[in-house]
């Protein structure tokens, strides 16, 4: 394997896919290092933590053909280092890589590229086709709301589905659910996959607010997805199972509808977090007929009042809320108004931006004595 490539080029690749690398190096040490390999006359950088992969292409002048595994971190920094000039790399015989770059000459170790893992290959025709802008705009309203530990594996993901035009995104976990509708940029063949919300973790670094598509691709076992942005592809394991039907659980009537602007909302619950017990974070909300919604906490800490001015149709009722829940759907949708429906104190509210987005968000209460 002999190459050259800017190294602009090259640490921008590394950026790209070193976040997976290290992450189970632990039981497998190959895994803290970034594969390499000549592919398409220039450079293609892996790394994998066995649920993700991250593959980019880099532009690079190809001398001789071959692969190699470098520690992901070591070469990170030192490429990092060097001056924006051509790096000169080169496998050599004792199967360390040197580099150089100017005057600076490196040589690193390296592990056989026949013991990284495989990546498995993606189907020929993209399963939906959606721009990167509806992409991440749908996921980073959702993927928040995936449980976090692995009581429920399913939990730990998030239900994607494409049927004709539209992608649909869920995620909940015992106390919330968020759905999120996105425009597909052509037709889809009907496809239902549950993906790790880590994955999509992983993605939302990677996507930008543009109107570039993104591929998405079952592979042929349908086991994995793809994701292919330009130079750059992310593949994901998918969760096996059964995801909840979600739609059971979201309130399709409601006695009370409060309409309120999203900032005031979310500035009244911050503050009464503060006060709120540390433990369950719980804030009361009292909305009134007349137009008033009255949020308070109390805890050992002291108590707190907030008043927030809302339209409200319907009857006036209770209702009391992890106040984190609320936090995380009102710091992260942006729409300047939202509405809450309510039926009582002890069904769950749903809350609606009225921005004219396709998504809605629902949060279950929290029982108190009073």
């Amino acid at each position: 394997m002999k190459i050259s490539v800017m190294q602009e080029h090259l640490a921008r690749g590394l950026a790209v896919v070193g976040h997976v690398a290290g992450a189970r190096a632990g039981t497998n040490p190959i895994l803290s290092n970034v594969y390499l390999a000549t592919e398409n006359g220039g450079l293609q950088l892996t790394a994998t933590n066995l649920d993700i992969a991250v593959v980019h292409w880099v532009p690079a002048k190809v001398e001789e053909r071959g692969a190699t595994t470098i520690p992901a971190r070591v070469l990170t920094d030192v490429v990092s280092g060097l001056p924006n000039e051509k790096i000169d790399l080169e496998l050599l015989a004792d199967g360390r890589v040197f580099l150089k770059c100017g005057t600076n000459k490196s040589h690193l170790r390296a592990t056989p590229a026949d013991e990284y893992p495989t990546i498995g290959a993606a189907g020929e025709r993209p399963t939906a086709r959606i721009t990167q802008k509806a992409l991440r705009a749908a996921l980073d309203s959702t993927v928040f709301a995936a449980a976090g530990d692995e009581a429920r594996p399913i939990l730990t993901g998030v239900l994607t589905r494409f049927t004709g035009e539209k992608a649909t995104f869920a995620a909940a976990d015992n106390y919330r659910i968020a759905v999120a509708g996105a425009p597909l940029a052509e037709a889809a063949t009907e496809t239902s996959v549950v993906v790790p919300a880590r994955t999509y973790a992983e993605l939302l670094r990677l996507l930008s607010d543009t109107d570039e598509l993104v591929e998405i691709t079952l592979t042929p076992s349908k086991n994995q997805l793809q994701f292919k942005l330009g130079d750059t592809f992310l593949v994901s394991r998918v969760i096996e199972g059964q995801f909840p039907n979600f739609q059971q659980v979201v309130p399709t009537s409601h006695t009370t509808k409060a309409i309120i602007d999203r900032s005031d909302l979310l500035a009244a619950v911050r503050v009464a977090q503060v006060v709120a017990d540390a433990a369950a974070h719980i804030v009361r909300f009292a909305i009134k007929p007349e137009g008033v919604i009255d949020i308070t906490a109390a805890a050992d800490l002291g108590d707190h009042t907030a008043h927030v001015d809302a339209k409200v149709e319907g009857e006036g009722t209770t209702i009391a809320f992890n106040a984190k829940y609320l936090i995380d759907v009102l710091s992260r949708v942006d729409a300047p108004q939202f509405s809450l429906e309510l039926t009582g104190p002890v069904a769950p509210g749903l809350l609606r931006p009225l921005d004219g987005r396709d998504y809605l968000h629902v949060v279950m209460p929290v029982r108190t004595p009073s």
